[in-house]
């Protein structure tokens, strides 16, 4: 019987083969790890400047437009007003008399339904809480109407 000699190295191949393989496959892995580490740090960091972005930008405050209507009849008093709120970031866009000249009180009028922006106005002017009132018109291209009245030297303008 010619029996050959079972040789498992010859059935499966040579030692220095199987080392090659199997150094160009950890080769491989490693080199996988590697892109997959890095695109998971550039997915992160990207993620997190978006938010970033997006929480700075939130915190950016939207600018009031207004009209200042001057209801009390004094002369100048639009104009003062105008500049104080411009010092404090207001957008005044327009000044004009109102249709009478004899309102008791300075009134802040919200004009498209965002009460907080003419709480702003009447907090920043020391206008009352109780005479901020909201007349929504679309015909209206801004924020905030005042209408200044007679009690304008108690109103906020001079800081």
């Amino acid at each position: 019987m010619n029996q050959q000699p079972t040789n498992p190295e010859h059935i499966i191949g040579t030692t220095s083969t199987q080392k090659t393989v199997r150094t160009v496959l950890t080769a491989i892995i490693v080199v996988m790890v590697v892109i997959v580490g890095y695109l998971s740090y550039a997915f992160i960091a990207r993620s997190s400047q978006q938010h970033q972005d997006l929480a700075s930008a939130s915190k950016i405050q939207k600018v009031i437009q207004l009209d200042l209507l001057n209801g009390c009849g004094e002369k100048g008093i639009a104009s003062k007003l105008t500049t104080y709120l411009r010092k404090n970031g207001f957008d005044v866009v327009e000044m004009k008399n109102y249709k009478t000249s004899n309102i008791p009180q300075t009134i802040v009028i919200d004009r498209v339904g965002d009460l907080n922006s003419a709480r702003q106005v009447a907090a920043a002017l020391g206008v009352s809480e109780k005479n901020i009132i909201q007349q929504l018109n679309p015909d209206y291209f801004v924020d905030v109407s005042v209408v200044i009245g007679k009690d304008f030297g108690t109103l906020h303008i001079s800081q």
